[in-house]
């Protein structure tokens, strides 16, 4: 099979069976989704769901929490994964977008990466979802589906980005990211994936079958 006939197969059947997934961050606006891929960060989307309701009542925007100190916000997001750091990195981000941005989260790449605490994953996760950017947010599922999948060889996230940008259309890319982080968090596992159950088993590089 050529590569370009295995993205043909695995997008057509994203697009046929799971066309409309989405981000399961809860959060009502730009600010808040930026805040919760923050912190979501080597976490799990549901404790970042459990935290953000308490986070956002408190500080519902960034001049609020802009205001914060890391010590106050930390009471809020103890319970995620390296909360200190975070708790200084949300601080940080909101003054740089109330001091430089005019409190409004930018849509440009770079402008959202200058941000304490915003990586490219962030960056292009908000992008994406907020302004529908054509770029593809590669984190540790993603990066995995697609090497499984035979999608890319790429050795870092970046080489994996610039393979699925390469290969899937601008108009996908959005949602591409959904598709495959949703099936690397709960069929394509890094530990005991789900093969028997495996919908896009038969494309699959590292299929028992092969």
């Amino acid at each position: 099979m050529t590569l370009k006939a295995r993205y043909e197969a695995i997008v057509g059947w994203f697009l046929e069976n799971r066309p409309h997934v989405q981000s399961e961050l809860d959060f009502a606006d730009s600010f808040q989704l930026l805040v919760a891929v923050v912190l979501s960060a080597q976490c799990t989307d549901k404790r970042v769901n459990m935290v953000t309701p308490e986070l956002f009542r408190r500080f519902p925007s960034p001049a609020q929490l802009a205001a914060a100190t890391p010590e106050e916000v930390y009471t809020y997001i103890k319970s995620v994964s390296y909360p200190n750091s975070k708790a200084e990195h949300l601080v940080g981000l909101a003054k740089g977008l109330v001091e430089r941005f005019g409190g409004e989260v930018p849509s440009d790449i770079d402008s959202l990466m200058s941000l304490p605490g915003v990586g490219r994953k962030t960056a292009n996760v908000v992008a994406s979802i907020v302004y529908n950017q054509p770029v593809i947010a590669v984190d540790t599922h993603v990066f995995r589906v697609a090497r499984r999948l035979g999608l890319s060889k790429g050795r870092t996230p970046e080489a994996v980005e610039k393979d699925l940008e390469r290969h899937i259309a601008a108009e996908h890319r959005p949602t591409a990211h959904h598709w495959l982080i949703l099936h690397g968090r709960y069929v394509c596992t890094a530990r005991s994936p789900k093969c028997e159950e495996c919908p896009l088993r038969e494309w699959c590089k590292d299929s028992p079958d092969k």
